[in-house]
């Protein structure tokens, strides 16, 4: 089995720009202490900052110029936006990846931000690559507890012929959430990336009360079976919410072991 990409800094664990849950240093140290006991699993790859050039793609720059002004803000969260981009980048070319950041995005508009969230690492990985001409078309599963006002702020009804699809699942039951996934997934046409902003805390033993590990094996393999039929298997994740500290990790392992190929 190839080994799937976790992509992820060290910088990361730094938990000095917030208070808040996001910010937590135990989010991140289980999930990677788990990842990096699987080593023929997963490989580990570090990824650069986005540059403002690749922000301003999806920011205003207002927005961009009020983050800079926290200097620790500003270089976690290009660097978070910098991980997503390696994350969408390895899987054009054909890795499914998996990027372990934070500050997580999913709430970040164009111009405004809350949630935790400051730059839509989603947003910024997806129109780079468009910008680049490698893809007109994605389609964008958030199972975040919320639902990602940010990516469909920015993503959603676009002008300049970039197609976006996004889905986030409302069920409120985990077989029925299953099922609207995949029901979602079979109607699509013409996509050529498949992401995930993947949240957590939709998790049975976290704010959401729903999701098992199960579940969250059962969404990434739906996301790889369909990538695979729709986009040649191109596909990728970001960590969005997540905020049990002991649950987090298995979680996220059990989503990458479906997701990987």
């Amino acid at each position: 089995m190839a080994k799937m990409n976790i992509i992820f800094h060290p910088r990361y664990y730094n938990s000095d720009y917030s208070s808040d849950p996001a910010a937590s240093p135990k989010r991140l140290e289980g999930i990677m202490k788990l990842i990096e006991s699987f080593p023929d699993r997963y490989a580990v790859v570090m990824p650069e900052a986005a540059s403002k050039e690749d922000i301003l793609r999806a920011h205003g720059k207002g927005h961009l110029q009020r983050i800079q002004r926290d200097p620790l803000l500003y270089e976690l969260s290009s660097l978070a936006a910098g991980g997503a981009i390696a994350s969408a980048e390895y899987a054009f070319d054909g890795t499914p990846s998996f990027a372990v950041i934070r500050p997580p995005g999913h709430h970040a508009s164009s111009d405004s931000c809350w949630g935790f969230c400051f730059f839509n690492n989603m947003s910024i990985a997806l129109l780079k690559l468009f910008n680049e001409k490698k893809i007109t078309s994605a389609f964008v599963l958030d199972f975040d507890l919320h639902t990602g006002d940010g990516n469909l702020n920015i993503l959603g009804n676009r002008t300049d012929g970039f197609r976006v699809d996004i889905l986030n699942p409302m069920s409120a039951e985990s077989m029925e959430y299953l099922n609207e996934v995949e029901a979602h997934m079979k109607s699509l046409k013409s996509i050529d990336i498949f992401a995930a902003s993947a949240g957590f805390d939709q998790g049975i033993d976290d704010w959401g009360g729903l999701l098992s590990e199960d579940d969250y094996f059962e969404l990434g393999r739906l996301m790889r079976e369909y990538s695979k039929k729709l986009c040649a298997g191109r596909r990728f994740a970001i960590l969005e919410g997540g905020y049990n500290h002991s649950a987090l990790p298995g979680n996220v392992d059990a989503f990458c072991r479906g997701f990987s190929d």
